[in-house]
């Protein structure tokens, strides 16, 4: 990265995230709409803003920087970590996090975020969600086999799970059909 532009270090959680900047500055920012203004208003033209991938919690804020004009780098988490374990870092803060998360976009090669469109995000969640119901279905289904192994199995256990299988595989239908 170009070292005229203003990095940030970003390490984001279900409720908070916390910000370090290229000269050491730390700032903590509720994740949320005011979280995300206040911290808006700490960014200019050239900011660059690196974070890690986090399941769902970063998406927000990456599309609200995105929106404002602010470049967006989201990082795969093991390769920050593994950046982190290179520099021999064993502190394991959120504002340590951070810290080296900046490091991290100052010293790679980052390839700038855009973003997945709505349909795109739309077919993501979907794809999570078949993946979820799926992983219930075998779980119960290998239920249903360790009970009926038990040679006498509780005719209420055996209905309540085939009543959950059923209904797992009519949302299955639902979710597929609405692709």
């Amino acid at each position: 990265m170009d070292k005229d532009k203003k990095t940030f270090g970003i390490d984001i959680s279900k409720n908070t995230f916390d910000v370090m900047d290229c000269s050491g500055n730390y700032y903590q920012f509720d994740n949320n709409t005011k979280g995300f203004v206040k911290f808006l208003k700490l960014l200019c033209p050239v900011s660059h803003c690196v974070m890690e991938a986090t399941g769902y919690y970063h998406y927000q804020l990456a599309y609200f920087l995105v929106d404002n004009n602010i470049a967006v780098y989201v990082e795969n988490p093991l390769s920050i970590k593994r950046f982190i374990q290179m520099k021999l870092s064993r502190i394991k803060t959120d504002k340590s996090d951070a810290k080296m998360i900046c490091m991290y976009g100052q010293d790679q090669e980052l390839k700038l975020w855009v973003g997945y469109s709505k349909n795109q995000m739309e077919c993501l969640q979907q794809i999570r969600l078949l993946d979820t119901y799926t992983k219930q279905s075998t779980a119960l289904q290998n239920k249903v086999q360790a009970e009926q192994t038990l040679g006498n199995p509780s005719k209420v256990v055996i209905s309540s799970l085939k009543r959950s299988l059923r209904n797992i595989e009519k949302e299955v239908i639902l979710i597929e059909t609405n692709y």
